[in-house]
């Protein structure tokens, strides 16, 4: 999904496909770095996960850990390098995007709302990436990049809720660990919410096609239900069941996304 997010920038950039180069190197950049430091961050909170989720590969022992440090090098230096072939801002932009998440995953994740809010920002700098890639930010990249934004800022103040009984061991400070997972559970919705508002920002911004609406539609609704889910149970079970549910919307945003803001029709 973050490769797609860096190939849909581009195409709303520019108003059509970007070329393949383009968009090969921009999504290549995006979903090894997202892939390298998702396996850093296993390293890191292998004991956390010991108690949060045990069957994970290297909480399991299934995976050495020498090993992980090894592919999650490999792929963070492939990502630069991709970044790289299409030009200086964008490879400055993957540095940037990389040094914050070594940041969440050394100190970041233990301040809790900071450490989610740096995931969200690399969340959404996708798009603006794409936008430079192609050397064309408009307005709609940044209406699209904080929507992205806020719904994962939801999603990761959720996570917290499933996994307060590792973090409490760990002192990870997550709103569901400071204020208790109902605070929490009302938070995410009201991220969720307010995305969905901003959702319908766009067409006042910019000319777009009518077929943003359909899946935008869908997945505004299908955030309002996780909300509405959040609220009424904040059982671990729940909120990873939610989880699942939210990349589903947010994947359905990103294809409205890519079919308003490109004229690909």
């Amino acid at each position: 999904m973050i490769g797609l997010a860096v190939v849909i920038g581009e195409a709303i950039g520019l108003g059509k496909l970007p070329a393949t180069s383009e968009a090969v190197f921009g999504f290549l950049t995006a979903s090894l770095m997202i892939a390298g430091t998702m396996v850093a961050n296993d390293v890191y909170d292998v004991e956390i996960d010991k108690v949060n989720s045990p069957q994970r590969p290297l909480a399991s022992g299934t995976v050495k850990t020498r090993d992980a440090v090894v592919l999650s090098v490999v792929l963070s230096t492939a990502a630069i390098g991709f970044s790289a072939l299409l030009g200086l801002w964008t490879f400055l932009t993957a540095l940037l995007a990389l040094t914050l998440m070594v940041y969440y995953n050394t100190r970041g994740k233990k301040t809790g709302l900071i450490g989610n809010a740096v995931v969200s920002f690399n969340v959404a700098l996708p798009f603006f990436y794409g936008g430079l890639a192609v050397s064309k930010i408009s307005p709609l990249l940044f209406i699209f990049s904080v929507v992205a934004f806020l719904a994962n800022f939801g999603r990761e103040v959720a996570k917290g809720i499933a996994d307060v009984k590792g973090d409490s061991l760990r002192q990870v400070r997550t709103l569901a660990v400071v204020r208790g997972t109902k605070v929490a559970a009302s938070a995410s919705a009201a991220l969720f919410v307010i995305a969905v508002l901003l959702s319908f920002l766009p067409p006042f911004l910019e000319s777009i096609s009518w077929l943003y609406y359909p899946p935008v539609i869908v997945a505004d609704v299908g955030f309002l239900y996780s909300s509405y889910r959040l609220m009424s149970n904040q059982t671990p079970e729940n909120i990873r069941s939610v989880k699942g549910h939210v990349l589903l919307w947010m994947l359905l945003g990103l294809v409205g996304f890519l079919l308003g803001g490109a004229a690909l029709v």
